[in-house]
């Protein structure tokens, strides 16, 4: 791929990133799952992307802690569920950096399954040398980030220069950019592959991913359908969530206005019973994908997005031979800390 992202999105110069995984993840087709639903199927692997079992993380935390290496940070604090992904690459990156890492996790899926607490993310957040701390809501964001906040303070007080991740509504989206720079990213090699997808398909959860692709694809004329899976928030909260990011994030890079309603597209039907909850759609796209292509999908994010892009097909939403693009966000820790819900479900 000769052109860079920045080449078609300018903008994304004016804000600080560090490199902290690998670029371009693939793309790749597959095939035997396409024939299985009827469609001309391919993945962007970005559970690909070189830092501690990768995924979309890797792309945000690249802007979140520019500003952070600005600053002289020597800590970085974030919250997240108990299997957060972000968490756990927070946790690599402040490893990479030398910098010390304090994570709160959530209880935002009630549960005593000792794999589920201590498996997964978990032991790798151990293993990567992070003080974990626990929160008692698991929708409660702006109580999660005043307990940061409380903590950063003490921190400071013994010496440390800390730097905190806000994730909530009231806080900059610089993880957006990540996603807006991975939009330009692909374009450019789909270009040079000469197979234009028909339609794009992203679990929306925290909003920065699909906001982000969203926004870049808009910001280099490109209009492919992306459409955001559902993974913790129904249709009607999520698509107030991803108006107000995507908004944020064309600001961020002088391109206000490009993002109108018919552009945000949600589906929230393989969400039920919940966040982190199974479903049989899900146990379905998990063993499909994993039986037909050898590609491993978590049960909280990618498998159910899986489950909605199939839904999507078996519904007409996407009609048969349509080229799809699936991202691939990772997460694949998490199936361990899953293994006996999963085992257990039928």
């Amino acid at each position: 791929m000769n052109r860079k992202p920045e080449d078609l999105i300018p903008e994304l110069q004016q804000h600080r990133r560090i490199i902290l995984g690998h670029e371009p993840t693939p793309i790749d087709r597959l095939t035997r799952l396409g024939q299985d639903l009827g469609i001309e199927l391919w993945v962007k692997r970005d559970d690909c992307n070189g830092l501690a079992f990768g995924g979309n993380k890797v792309r945000q935390l690249e802007y979140y802690l520019g500003p952070g290496v600005e600053k002289n940070a020597d800590t970085v604090l974030i919250t997240g569920a108990l299997q957060s992904n972000f968490v756990r690459l927070t946790a690599a990156a402040a490893a990479k950096l030398g910098w010390q890492a304090h994570v709160q996790l959530e209880e935002r899926v009630p549960s005593d399954d000792q794999l589920y607490r201590k498996s997964g993310n978990i032991f790798l957040n151990n293993l990567l040398g992070a003080e974990i701390s626990y929160f008692p809501e698991g929708e409660d964001e702006a109580g999660a980030d005043r307990a940061l906040d409380d903590r950063a303070e003490q921190l400071k007080s013994q010496g440390r220069r800390p730097y905190v991740i806000h994730l909530g509504l009231g806080s900059p989206p610089y993880g957006g950019l990540g996603y807006i720079r991975a939009a330009a990213e692909t374009y450019a090699q789909v270009i040079e592959l000469g197979n234009k997808p028909d339609y794009i398909v992203v679990p929306s959860g925290s909003g920065l991913t699909h906001a982000g692709f969203l926004v870049g694809a808009r910001a280099i004329g490109w209009d492919v359908p992306i459409i955001g899976i559902c993974v913790r928030r129904d249709q009607k909260n999520q698509r107030g969530r991803i108006r107000q990011r995507s908004n944020e994030l064309a600001h961020m890079i002088s391109r206000p206005g490009i993002i109108t309603d018919q552009d945000i597209i949600i589906s929230d039907k393989t969400l039920s019973p919940g966040y982190g909850k199974m479903n049989q759609q899900v146990k379905e796209a998990m063993e499909k994908t994993a039986q037909l292509e050898a590609i491993l999908l978590d049960p909280v994010y990618t498998a159910r997005t899986m489950a909605g892009l199939i839904d999507q097909v078996r519904t007409d939403a996407i009609p048969q031979e349509a080229k799809v693009l699936f991202i691939h966000t990772g997460g694949n820790p998490a199936i361990f800390a899953h293994q006996n819900v999963i085992e257990s479900f039928s």
